[in-house]
């Protein structure tokens, strides 16, 4: 058997610093952070021209609505009425816990107050309504005279027929 079959060293043989380098890069080339992935683009642009004159080519749209135009907007509406009664009602809770919370006295001061309110908005309708009743008197400088004629003409129990002239 030759010498190079029974020999355990590696062949060629690296010098430390060379080995040292070698290490590095595969270190480096094992933790090296992977570059991010391309972007997928999300949408589209078309940069064709329009045509100058006329129409351009008509393009297949799909209509991406799943509910009736008529559906959602009685949706929208009834969410619309019912966060309208709900506040409603949330107020008037609160005035009426405010008013049972209240002593019998109190009840008398805001009976009064609103008797005072009622007063109050019932003398200024009735001073709108004056107001609106102008004073307008159609004074006339000529006599009025009003000539009316009636022929009747009658035929049987039933068959009559008035003719008024003016």
């Amino acid at each position: 058997m030759s010498e190079t079959e029974h020999t355990t060293d590696w062949w060629p043989r690296m010098s430390d610093a060379a080995a040292n380098a070698e290490a590095r890069r595969i270190i480096n080339d094992v933790y090296r952070p992977a570059p991010p992935p391309a972007p997928i683009p999300t949408s589209y642009r078309d940069t064709t021209e329009h045509p100058a004159v006329g129409d351009a080519a008509p393009i297949w749209q799909d209509d991406p609505r799943i509910v009736p135009a008529w559906a959602a907007g009685t949706a929208v509406a009834s969410i619309g009425i019912g966060a309208g009664t709900t506040g409603i009602g949330c107020g008037i809770w609160l005035v009426l816990k405010g008013f049972s919370s209240m002593s019998v006295t109190s009840v008398v001061c805001m009976g009064v107050l609103f008797s005072g309110l009622a007063v109050a908005a019932l003398s200024i309708g009735a001073a709108f309504s004056r107001a609106r009743r102008s004073v307008s008197k159609h004074i006339y400088t000529g006599p009025v005279t009003k000539h009316t004629h009636v022929t009747t003409h009658s035929r049987g129990l039933s068959r009559t027929n008035n003719t008024f002239h003016g």
